[in-house]
């Protein structure tokens, strides 16, 4: 998206990202050459009263700075994304005039983005199925941005993918990953399936910082052999798009960057919606379910099913070809030319 928005000549100078203190977008968006400022804040829903009130009285207090920022800043269009942290920017956006977008990533809007939606002229959305939640005519079809670096790995060849990885053509690879902090019950239920993938499969697995520890240990106990088809990483950035493309079938969470990420790369999916997410993630993974491109796995059932779910699968190339296709004819190339287009004309509007 940024980089689209770059593309059509805005510079690093005509960007501001505003965020919150204490969060890992305060080393993503400077590391993406984007002017970060942040704000006080916390989630004021799905936590206790206690803390509601706290987070809540954060994020007034704040109101005073972002009229400062935006004051300071003069942009022509605000973009939000939903979250706590656009709770005092959007009603101060609307005191200065400035026109507002909301980009709705998963398939059902949230509180957040439900509230804040009032404030927005456009509401921009990864499908068409979120349009029935908003006014009539006030929702579009965007599609979901997936950033550049990732397509750019889709000029690859499968072989060149593998190779990033010291792993074999010929060999059936499974992509595992639970989000930048990773998943606890994905990480167990591979670690507890190990063995046996291992020996037909190689896996590609980004952990989490908080269980590669553990990670560790579990390499440390397979045979010199497993280890050859085993690549285990706590973080990566710049592999993510050849871990895609070198994957038969992908294993993570049902956040809504699957959405355009699995369709991108015409990858099958197993999805595991974390389940403290109150529905979003089970929503986003029944809508690439009802459409053949992945299987549902709760995260109750993980311990139990996940090695039979992979390894079904896996064997079989008629059903992951049909999956592939499926999720392919998902997949919106334009999505962040078609966003990027909408907050031109908003702010050119005015």
């Amino acid at each position: 998206m940024v980089a689209e928005l770059r593309r059509q000549g805005l510079t690093t100078a005509q960007l501001m990202w505003i965020g919150t203190r204490g969060q890992m977008e305060e080393q993503l968006v400077p590391r993406a050459g984007i002017y970060l400022e942040t704000i006080d804040g916390g989630p004021i829903v799905g936590v206790s009263i206690q803390k509601r009130l706290m987070n809540g009285m954060r994020l007034i207090m704040s109101l005073a700075k972002v009229t400062r920022l935006l004051r300071r800043f003069r942009p022509d269009v605000l973009l939000m994304t939903g979250g706590y942290v656009n709770v005092p920017v959007a009603p101060v956006a609307r005191a200065l005039s400035i026109p507002a977008a909301i980009f709705l990533p998963d398939i059902e809007p949230g509180t957040a983005i439900r509230q804040l939606s009032r404030f927005a002229r456009r509401v921009a959305c990864t499908a068409a199925e979120s349009k029935q939640y908003f006014a009539p005519g006030k929702a579009l079809v965007t599609g979901y941005p997936v950033r550049p670096d990732l397509r750019q790995a889709l000029e690859m060849s499968r072989e060149e993918a593998l190779a990033v990885f010291d792993l074999q053509p010929g060999r059936g690879t499974v992509f595992v990953f639970g989000g930048s902090r990773g998943a606890r019950s994905i990480n167990r239920a591979l670690a507890n399936s190990l063995s046996s993938l291992l020996g037909r499969y190689q896996v590609i697995h980004v952990s989490g910082a908080l269980d590669w520890p553990a990670v560790e240990q579990r390499m440390a106990q397979l045979s010199e052999k497993q280890r050859r088809y085993y690549r285990p990483y706590s973080y990566f950035h710049e592999q993510m798009g050849a871990a895609f493309r070198a994957a038969d079938l992908v294993v993570a969470r049902a956040g809504a960057s699957m959405l355009g990420e699995a369709p991108a790369f015409a990858l099958p999916s197993v999805l595991v919606p974390y389940p403290h997410a109150w529905r979003y993630q089970k929503v986003n993974a029944d809508y690439l379910v009802s459409r053949g491109a992945a299987v549902r796995l709760d995260d109750e059932l993980l311990s139990e099913r996940f090695l039979s779910t992979v390894s079904e699968l896996m064997s079989d190339e008629a059903r992951l070809s049909a999956m592939g296709a499926a999720a392919a004819a998902l997949d919106r190339p334009q999505a962040a030319y078609n966003l990027a287009q909408l907050l031109r004309e908003l702010g050119e509007r005015g």
